[in-house]
């Protein structure tokens, strides 16, 4: 399913691991004061030149779901005893060995779509999690206080409609098709970044001028620059980020995205401002606030505890072995073949 990342991993790795060894060089250089010197060296979590350090690679795996459930409404947080019984039931009801309804539950791809094949990967392939966050709160969405995605706008209410409409039918291209079928961007890389599926990893790179979060799914890199540089306003499949510090926080704010993000149908008017900043040396948070007018009626925020990974990020081959893809319009072609036959048959 995954293989080992080579190329766009080393390129991006070792061109700014080099940049790094030489802003380090140049901390270091003849002029540098000694008592700064000391500072760096003595400091812990700090780069060489000083700024938080957020390197490595970071899991954010957890049960605790993005919106509050209905059956928890109006409790914040679960006791300890609750937490350890809601990983139990979330283990059981997301077992993807157990699943085996049968019934469509809607048509996509102008046929209809039961449980047992949209999500047929056996649970060995799955890797939600085991655990709720730490401080054990019933959602990820901290703001607002209910834990829920604000209510839609009429406009998004349309435009979602829409989507479902051209998802239903007999798919023409693959332009017909979400972002995330196509591998373009999606799933749990966002941006932002929020747990769910599998590959639940994001690796940070840190220059002084530029911070790189390299995704494991969909193996998407963001570089984002820290030198105040003017945003060029080209539209991007991710956005277009910029970064800078706020104390120990990392601040990365994109705006401009080319069309919908994964991000429960997000329109490019998004406005995106993710935080990150180390709480321990195992351990980031990160935290994103969502502002959206024409798709949500407020803005809302959420907040994701990462953990440090010592594996590697491997290469999400979506493209590569994308053969859902093939699937699909072969599905259609044949769909369309066999009712022109029987439209053509005498009666």
């Amino acid at each position: 399913m995954r293989a080992l990342r080579l190329s766009v991993l080393f390129a991006v790795t070792i061109g700014v691991a080099s940049l790094a060894a030489q802003t380090a060089s140049r901390s270091s250089a003849p002029g540098t004061s000694k008592q700064a010197a000391a500072t760096h060296k003595s400091a812990t979590l700090r780069t060489p030149w000083g700024a938080p350090d957020l390197q490595g690679t970071w899991d954010f795996r957890t049960v605790t779901p993005l919106e509050r459930p209905a059956d928890l409404a109006g409790k914040a947080t679960l006791t300890e005893k609750e937490a350890a019984e809601y990983e139990q039931r979330m283990l059981k009801e997301r077992n993807a060995d157990a699943r085996h309804d049968k019934t469509p539950r809607r048509t996509v791809n102008g046929t209809a779509e039961t449980e047992d094949v949209a999500l047929a990967y056996n649970d060995f392939w799955w890797d939600r999690g085991t655990k709720v966050v730490g401080t054990r709160r019933t959602s990820l969405i901290v703001d607002p206080s209910d834990g829920r995605i604000p209510a839609l706008t009429p406009e998004a209410q349309k435009r979602l409609a829409d989507d479902d409409a051209l998802r239903a039918r007999v798919t023409e291209g693959p332009e017909d098709r979400s972002i995330a079928e196509r591998c373009i961007m999606g799933f749990n890389a966002g941006p932002p970044m929020t747990p769910g599926g599998y590959n639940q990893n994001v690796q940070i790179v840190q220059h002084a001028d530029y911070v790189v979060l390299l995704n494991e799914m969909v193996h998407n890199a963001r570089i984002v620059p820290l030198d105040n540089r003017p945003r060029l306003n080209v539209p991007q499949w991710a956005g277009e980020s910029r970064g800078h510090w706020e104390g120990e926080t990392l601040v990365v704010d994109t705006r401009n995205f080319r069309q919908n993000t994964s991000l429960r149908g997000s329109s490019p008017n998004m406005h995106l401002v993710e935080r990150i900043r180390r709480v321990d040396a195992g351990s980031l948070l990160y935290e994103f606030t969502v502002d959206d007018p024409t798709t949500w009626t407020k803005p809302w925020t959420a907040q994701v505890p990462m953990v440090k990974s010592e594996g590697l990020i491997y290469e999400y081959a979506c493209h590569e072995g994308n053969y859902g893809m093939f699937g699909i319009l072969s599905g259609a072609r044949a769909i369309e073949k066999k009712a022109a036959a029987k439209s053509s048959s005498p009666r």
